[in-house]
């Protein structure tokens, strides 16, 4: 197929992943199986008890996991969030000057 005059030059995908977003999927995984491992090998109930805000609270380990490390990744999650360049806000006061 002809390009036309003028447009850049047709380059096919590239089908390798970006190093980083690999090792971070690979990361997710890893911590995601030993989130399993833990779950299926402490079944016992625990005692969690954090004064100021819970006097006792009784649950199975498997899932005080699972809510460890949901709190984690959503705190992670929001503490990365954001963190642009600006945003649209301070573009727009410059050019009304």
């Amino acid at each position: 197929m002809l390009d036309a005059p003028g447009d850049a030059p047709y380059r096919p995908p590239t089908i390798f992943m970006n190093a980083k977003l690999l090792f971070k999927a690979i990361f997710l995984l890893i911590v995601l199986l030993l989130l399993v491992l833990m779950g299926m090998n402490n079944s016992e109930t625990v005692t969690f008890r954090l004064p100021p805000l819970l006097a006792k609270f009784q649950q199975k380990s498997a899932i005080m996991y699972f809510a460890f490390f949901a709190v984690g990744f959503l705190t992670a999650t929001i503490v990365m969030a954001g963190g642009g360049k600006g945003g649209s806000s301070s573009k727009s006061s410059k050019s009304e000057k």
